[in-house]
């Protein structure tokens, strides 16, 4: 099972090398003609398909295997990125972004299930945290590595860089074929497969504070690292960032969030949860005062404090989820965790896009920055209050 540590690490990278990515925004706007209105609404679209997915794909995840749910994943990924080269309107790339929402909502918890059941099958859940982070790593350095010449190839060819992401998919495919299923405990009967769903969400909504109280958190912490992909290209542009520029800008950002994650379970040792937890809500807040209260050619290096918060957060916030997880539920929560953040996506991210055409992209994260300041403590003092009657603060 020691091998699929390595395949899942080298899945990661290929899951997050979009090469698109870095001038994704770019080519919406001057390619296919949208507003950044539009912009976030497709993300709204994107959004809506992994919420209607996500807990589903994840509840199939620990029926039929998190192999399986990788392979749709892979195939979904395949159709979704071949229609942006014949994409021509917003509805066309509305159908691509929906395509790769299911793509994205059955990978989603699979492969950190995956990875913690590989853990477990070899007595070394201890690990969690440190696989975890490296993983998250390697999906950085993938995604870096994708976006390091995106701004080159989009230049030579704006549909260059979505025809090197199919090859990559390809591959991806190929590596998924290659892992093993752990073998787990036996599946208990299930005579309902809609009660057994209703009764995991139960568990982690109403039955379990403490994994309510995890997820909130984290949904916060996402989103507030998640907001600025994709106002951060056209706040570089009205900085005088040359397009060029682009990729590297990119990739050390996702450089930054491949470091951060890798060394997660390391800075969470050395500063424990609380101090680790207020540092976040610090970074969050003065990141999101710089974007707004500069505009000038290296504002932008204020977005590398939330890929930061972004690289250390996500193996901590999920290690506290599997440990409240059993192995026919682990998908599942990480699955309802991804939902909570679709959901908190679809109802917010088009009033951030309204303010950000109206009033434009400093005003936009200024209010960012007002209302994390007010709801992150919140959800803190909630998180903290929970894990610490369960002795792990």
């Amino acid at each position: 099972m020691t091998g699929n540590i390595l395949k899942l690490n080298i899945f990661a990278a290929l899951k997050m090398m979009l090469f698109p990515m870095a001038i994704i925004t770019v080519f919406w706007k001057d390619h296919i003609g949208l507003s950044l209105a539009e912009i976030l609404l497709i993300n709204v679209f994107f959004s809506g398909a992994n919420l209607v997915m996500e807990y589903p794909s994840g509840y199939i995840s620990d029926r039929l295997g998190y192999r399986r749910s990788l392979l749709i994943a892979c195939g979904f990924g395949l159709i979704g990125w071949s229609v942006y080269l014949f994409a021509q309107n917003f509805w066309h790339v509305v159908g691509a972004e929906l395509l790769l929402g299911v793509s994205h909502a059955f990978i989603s918890g699979s492969d950190n299930a995956l990875l913690y059941e590989t853990l477990r099958a070899d007595g070394q859940t201890e690990l969690y945290t440190r696989c975890d982070g490296r993983m998250a790593g390697w999906a950085q350095i993938g995604e870096a590595g994708g976006a390091l010449c995106a701004g080159l190839l989009y230049v030579a060819n704006p549909l260059l860089p979505f025809m090197i992401q199919i090859g990559v998919w390809v591959i991806a495919l190929v590596v998924v074929l290659t892992l093993r299923e752990p073998e787990g405990e036996k599946r208990p009967h299930i005579s309902s497969h809609i009660k057994e769903a209703l009764r995991i969400s139960r568990y982690s909504f109403v039955d379990q504070k403490q994994v309510r109280a995890t997820m909130v958190f984290g949904v916060l912490l996402s989103l507030a690292s998640f907001y600025p992909v994709w106002l951060v290209q056209p706040f570089m542009q009205q900085c005088g960032v040359p397009l060029a520029w682009f990729g590297p800008i990119w990739a050390g950002a996702n450089l930054t969030v491949a470091f951060c994650a890798y060394h997660s379970h390391r800075v969470l040792a050395r500063l424990g949860i609380r101090r680790l937890c207020l540092l976040f809500i610090g970074m969050i807040v003065f990141a999101f005062l710089g974007l707004g209260l500069t505009a000038m050619f290296g504002s932008f290096l204020f977005y590398y404090l939330l890929t930061a918060m972004r690289g250390l957060q996500g193996p901590i916030i999920r290690s506290f989820l599997q440990q409240d997880a059993s192995r026919h539920m682990r998908a599942s929560i990480l699955s309802l965790h991804s939902l909570l953040f679709r959901v908190g996506y679809v109802f917010t991210g088009p009033a951030i896009g309204w303010i950000s055409d109206t009033n434009g992209l400093q005003p936009a994260f200024l209010v960012l920055a007002g209302g994390f300041a007010l709801s992150l403590p919140l959800a803190f003092r909630s998180f903290l209050r929970h894990q610490d009657k369960l002795g792990r603060v």
